[in-house]
């Protein structure tokens, strides 16, 4: 069973930061150095100094960034900065946004979640981790011994149970609120009511969980704990280092939204729609729509409306054609991809790779082409008309019963799979590894 917790998180006190906006911040692997430094600027307390300090010359093994943020964390806490909330909570927050011109309000709550292994329990993974990543927030973590943004969980709930019992007492109090980069706006109500709580994590209790995005933190506290362990410092089941933040979302939320990835593919000089076409033919129905941002938008209609995983959309820069085409050959899939299962092999970006990226155009063209990844179709027809590529690829999103069924069958999905949009906010709530 997932065990799902209720806790004290550590919170800035905006009699001393002032306005919320200020001091938070994206998750750590969306932020360039320009947004890096627009942060800093915001606010001497803003969160990038916990979770992306910045490196400085003279880095050494003994001072760097990890031991400023350690530095920066200890001070804030012995100035009140940051404080302990006085009861255990459950923290119900909101997301309002805006993609491709519709509005959207995301629902779910943060809490505590026991740690269990990837396929010995209730929670599962569906993307790579890289260890490059790993290392660097498990040195954070042994500089400030604090989760400082959350994991963000899915849970199956069709019927919307769980936020029927927390929507009604979030009616009751203003939010903490706080607007991002993107203006994304973060609404917060921590919830203290213990027959709520208790209702809420009785019904997760039986539910798996699946991660949508935070793996490399989610292993990295693993890691954290097994070390721990081996320290002696973790007396019980109930010592802090058994537990990670986490964000928990149902899958049927109307706001849960799974962005598309699409490809810019490089390395093709003089690809042209005649000779895709020709390249794709054996094992793809191609159709031409025509030329520039029109074609390109009619090809995304086309796809978003069949709804399948089998359609893709391309664009060969060097003429400006847009082409559909349709995948017809799932032997090829089988072959090529023989130690996956079938639904893995039928996911558009599965597709994409192993058939287009991984075979037919090395093939042709005697090397494998680079990718770059966007998620609005803006960003492709802009990518396009300023020939930052040779071909552009619109695929079809994954669906939450793609997570849900590969990644219940202990099978990762292929990188650049999925993007929630939007992330989660560091800086609203902190999860102490020392203190519940």
């Amino acid at each position: 069973m997932a065990d799902i917790r209720a806790f004290r998180a550590f919170r800035y006190d905006l009699g001393r930061v002032g306005n919320l906006s200020d001091v938070v911040a994206p998750p750590y692997d969306v932020i360039d150095p320009a947004l890096q430094q627009a942060l800093y600027d915001k606010s001497p307390y803003n969160v990038i100094r916990l979770e992306l300090n910045k490196e400085e010359p003279g880095d050494n093994d003994i001072e760097n960034r990890y031991s400023r943020a350690a530095r920066f964390l200890r001070d804030w806490q012995r100035d009140d900065v940051l404080v302990q909330d006085s009861a255990r909570s459950l923290y119900v927050y909101y997301q309002d946004f805006e993609v491709e011109g519709r509005r959207y309000t995301r629902r779910g709550f943060l809490s505590r979640v026991r740690l269990e292994p990837f396929g010995a329990g209730r929670i599962y993974a569906h993307e790579e981790t890289l260890a490059g990543p790993k290392a660097d927030r498990l040195r954070l973590l042994h500089a400030t011994a604090m989760n400082l943004s959350p994991i963000f969980g899915l849970y199956p709930d069709p019927d919307g149970e769980v936020m029927n019992r927390l929507d009604p007492l979030v009616r009751r109090t203003p939010p903490i609120q706080a607007v991002d980069h993107l203006g994304v706006v973060s609404r917060l109500w921590p919830i203290t009511d213990q027959h709520a709580i208790s209702a809420v994590t009785g019904l997760l209790g039986p539910k798996p969980v699946f991660i949508a995005d935070g793996h490399h933190r989610y292993e990295t506290s693993l890691r954290y704990l097994d070390e721990r362990r081996a320290a002696g410092e973790v007396r019980d089941g109930e010592a802090p280092p058994n537990f990670t933040l986490m964000m928990l979302v149902g899958m049927s939320d109307p706001g849960l939204l799974i962005l598309p990835t699409h490809r810019l593919i490089s390395g093709l000089p003089d690809l042209t729609a005649d000779r895709l076409a020709e390249i794709l033919a054996p094992h793809f129905t191609v159709e031409r729509l025509g030329v520039g941002e029109q074609a390109a938008r009619a090809a995304w209609e086309m796809i978003e409306a069949d709804g399948s995983q089998d359609l893709l959309g391309f664009g060969t820069v060097s003429d400006g054609v847009w082409q559909t085409a349709r995948f017809r050959s799932p032997q090829l899939m089988a072959e090529r991809a023989a130690h996956h299962s079938p639904p893995w092999r039928s996911l558009a970006v599965s597709i994409l790779h192993v058939a287009v990226l991984d075979y037919l155009l090395p093939q042709a063209i005697g090397r494998k082409p680079e990718c770059q990844y966007v998620h609005l179709l803006r960003e492709v027809t802009d990518a396009v008309s300023a020939k930052q590529c040779q071909l552009a690829a619109l695929v079809p999103p994954a669906t939450m019963q793609h997570v849900e069924q590969i990644a219940g069958n202990l099978e990762k999905m292929p990188p650049k799979s999925t993007y929630f949009y939007p992330k989660l906010l560091t800086g609203l709530v902190f999860h102490s590894l020392k203190a519940s």
